[in-house]
């Protein structure tokens, strides 16, 4: 085997895979590659190594850039990695850790390590773990930071700075200011830049901005997220029912939550559970598993056609020709139904439309199915007429014509009525789409065909 190389000053991107490192077993270049690429870099090659890999290379970072790449990594990785360290490495990354950032890896330990985890921290970040794990898990509570870097509105700009060094390295930011009264009601927000550039005497409520987001405790941590995103904003602050100021989400980490509601979106509208994990770390079993109940339960709807086959068995014995048609009368209503299934859930997730848009949706896609099928049924009538005779053709047309817009119409319902029952509209994909409007299409067309042919 040819033995790997690195090239390069110590500030440039190694261009040599970790994984081809490990192979060579020469600790030396491993130690050099670590020292040539960045934590992203890092992380990124750890999660793509096997399991028992990762240890070794992760020994050999220093401690603060070890907690940094650490930190990058899925909470599935990070709970693995913590399983091939020693205790005394075990309990500084524990503690070094945020504590959003450590309920969050709590959550994926087995209930006995991590209560041997928690008992071993300090008393202060205990506590503050501790507080974190108590709100409901997909809260915007279990989210927060607690350690907030909060301002007074009584307080003069000089006073606020002189804070902001005391207690600034350990806030989880300090770009993004709440102000509370004395009673830590959130009254405000400020700047960072405002409040350097501001007078020193000048007080910090006439600074602050007034017209501040926030959210409860108890909201949901995908609303959160997509308020950071939507309002452009550093953080967020987290009051309690009392509107006092309990905590802070950053940007990064709602970012982490969109991703994960994008990739849960993404996995079942292709029929399928996501991994929570990285791909390259998930077992076949498991990739399997994920998927197989969908394919199952899509095998038993998928009865519903065969059914409906079975019931329009004489018509289809004396006009053979239309079985010939049957594909592309599923597939088109198939395709026509995910589109709008896709469109719908989409605008659901980014807040676009409500329940209460119901009417208005349903209404506006079934006329978008309406004139896709007459595009489609002109379109298709010529080819049909020559191939299959006059009236099979009219069949046809008219088959596509009613069938895409009850498919647009059932896309555009289930993820509205999903939303409303309180299940993942993403639950309504378009496999299950598919699977519904292949029964009821061939139904549509099987009645159609009786009357123009007068079966």
């Amino acid at each position: 085997m040819t033995r790997p190389t690195l090239t390069g000053s110590p500030d440039s991107v190694p261009t040599v895979e970790l994984d081809d490192l490990l192979e060579s077993g020469d600790l030396e270049l491993i130690d050099r590659w670590l020292a040539q690429a960045g934590v992203v870099q890092i992380a990124d090659e750890l999660s793509r190594l096997p399991r028992e890999q990762r240890a070794v290379p992760f020994r050999l970072l220093g401690k603060d850039r070890a907690l940094e790449v650490f930190e990058l990594l899925d909470p599935s990785l990070q709970q693995e990695l913590l399983e091939g360290l020693r205790d005394t490495s075990v309990r500084q990354l524990f503690e070094g850790l945020d504590p959003d950032d450590r309920a969050r890896l709590t959550e994926e330990m087995p209930a006995k390590v991590a209560r041997r985890l928690l008992a071993g921290l300090s008393p202060n970040e205990r506590q503050l773990t501790a507080t974190l794990l108590g709100y409901a898990e997909d809260s915007a509570g279990r989210l927060m930071s607690p350690e907030v870097a909060s301002l007074r509105a009584g307080m003069s700009a000089a006073d606020a700075l002189n804070r902001l060094r005391r207690i600034g390295r350990s806030a989880e930011t300090i770009y993004a200011l709440p102000v509370t009264d004395d009673q830590r009601r959130l009254v405000g927000a400020l700047g960072l830049r405002d409040l350097v550039l501001a007078e020193p005497t000048t007080p910090v409520g006439e600074l602050m901005d007034t017209d501040v987001y926030s959210a409860r405790v108890d909201a949901d941590q995908e609303e959160v997220a997509r308020l950071i995103r939507e309002a452009d904003l550093l953080a967020l602050p987290i009051v309690d029912t009392e509107d006092r100021l309990v905590g802070i989400v950053t940007v990064d980490d709602a970012m982490e939550v969109l991703e994960e509601e994008e990739t849960e979106d993404v996995a079942r509208g292709g029929g399928a559970e996501p991994l929570g994990r990285p791909y390259l770390t998930t077992s076949v079993l498991q990739i399997a598993r994920s998927r197989v109940v969908w394919l199952l339960f899509l095998i038993v709807a998928a009865t519903l056609t065969v059914n409906v086959l079975q019931l329009f068995e004489e018509t289809l014995n004396r006009v053979v020709t239309l079985a010939l048609f049957i594909p592309l009368i599923i597939g088109t209503g198939g395709n026509t139904g995910a589109q709008a299934a896709t469109t719908v859930t989409r605008a659901l997730a980014v807040g676009e439309v409500r329940f209460d848009d119901l009417g208005i949706v349903v209404l506006r896609e079934a006329r978008v199915g309406l004139l896709l099928g007459a595009m489609l049924g002109l379109l298709t009538l010529g080819p049909a007429w020559v191939f299959a005779g006059r009236e099979i053709g009219i069949v046809v047309s008219l088959t596509l014509l009613a069938v895409c817009t009850l498919a647009a119409f059932v896309g555009a319902f289930l993820p509205l009525v999903a939303r409303r029952v309180g299940v993942d509209p993403a639950v309504m994909s378009a496999p299950f789409i598919t699977t519904l409007v292949d029964a009821s299409g061939l139904i549509i067309y099987f009645l159609i065909a009786r009357t123009v042919l007068a079966l």
